[in-house]
């Protein structure tokens, strides 16, 4: 990469790191534990921090490593909120750090929630992952964003302490929540399945929800070492999932909310998902080149949705299980820090493959 690239590379990440640390909403909230502030301890607030972990482990730089940590024991002094799928995901940023850092304290509470995770979470039929969430048990529903939440968490603890049982729950994990929520027909992933009805709630191929699965599978994969039978049907999935994806993407390179209905809108922050996994899937050889331009397309796409000031535009609000394909039309659009963290995901995927700012 050029060094002058490099420098707006870089430039661009701080814009829209900066901006996550600050954001403001036009949305009233409506989550029990607000998902727009950094100041909050639940999802949305998780994957930035993942993103903001990652571009250190890219740069190694100690700002970045010290306010990681500055976030976390501010948060335990002040006390965490109770367990569940959601307030699950800082975790996965805690483990990573107590690697880097071997602060004891980290480690406790990563080995208490870990437990919790394996031993006390809700379980729906075949032991999957009940989607309970701050405020809502949501019996016998799992979801597709379980899997990047929580599983992902257990996975690194399970690595990290050498607890060969995590690691299986994970698998099973992965496994039961392909076999309940695959669209045959497409390869995409259904938003839920309810174990008590037995159906699919409104049948909705949500982008979001399907980027948890690109996104995170990489992740997985980079944290574990897999029996070659189950890498291999998760692969699978993927390939299938990402032939669906190209037939949907759109004339600018973007993925609509809905994915197979063109008249929802076009929505940022899957988009900067999809293009986070499938390019890593490529650089790491789980996906033939062939998806790289796709996946360039939505990179570019993305871009052109980030304002002069750092601030990803054309992001969906949080998305609970819709009954009715047109709660998901209606969600409403608003900055939020999963957009921003999903951006800083695919712009640091997009230093490994020199990819510039301007064509």
């Amino acid at each position: 990469m050029r060094a002058d690239n490099g420098l707006k590379m870089d430039s661009e990440i701080r814009k829209v790191m900066e901006q996550l640390k600050h954001l403001q909403s036009p949305v009233e909230e409506v989550c029990p534990i607000g998902i727009v502030s950094m100041d909050n301890w639940e999802w949305p607030q998780g994957v930035g921090l993942f993103a903001i972990y990652l571009y250190y482990r890219k740069t190694k730089r100690p700002q970045l490593l010290k306010e990681l940590t500055d976030w976390f024991d501010w948060q335990l002094e002040q006390g965490l909120p109770p367990k569940n799928v959601n307030t699950m995901c800082p975790m996965l940023t805690l483990v990573c750090l107590y690697e880097e850092t071997k602060n004891e304290r980290y480690l406790r509470v990563c080995r208490e929630w870990a437990e919790y995770a394996m031993h006390e979470m809700p379980r729906t039929g075949e032991n999957a992952i009940q989607h309970t969430v701050s405020g809502a048990l949501n019996p016998g529903e799992i979801w597709d964003d379980t899997l990047y939440m929580t599983v992902l968490f257990l996975t690194k603890t399970g690595v990290l302490l050498g607890n060969d049982a995590y690691i299986q729950e994970s698998i099973r994990q992965f496994l039961v929540h392909l076999k309940y929520l695959t669209d045959r027909r497409t390869g995409l992933l259904f938003h839920g399945w309810t174990f008590l009805e037995n159906h699919h709630f409104a049948k909705a191929l949500w982008a979001r929800g399907n980027s948890w699965y690109t996104a995170g599978l990489v992740d997985y994969l980079e944290m574990v070492e897999l029996p070659e039978g189950v890498k291999a049907v998760l692969l699978s999935a993927l390939e299938k999932q990402a032939e669906a994806l190209l037939l949907l993407q759109n004339s600018e390179g973007m993925w609509h909310t809905l994915l197979d209905d063109p008249s929802s809108y076009a929505e940022t922050s899957a988009t900067a998902a999809f293009a986070y996994g499938l390019l890593k899937a490529v650089r790491k050889g789980y996906l033939p080149i062939a998806y790289k331009e796709a996946s360039v397309k939505a990179w570019r796409a993305v871009l052109s949705q980030i304002d002069d000031c750092g601030i990803v535009r054309g992001v969906s609000y949080g998305t609970g299980m819709g009954r009715t394909l047109q709660e998901y039309r209606d969600i409403p659009i608003c900055p939020m820090p999963y957009g921003q963290s999903m951006v800083l995901l695919m712009l640091v995927e997009g230093l490994e493959h020199d990819l510039e700012l301007e064509p």
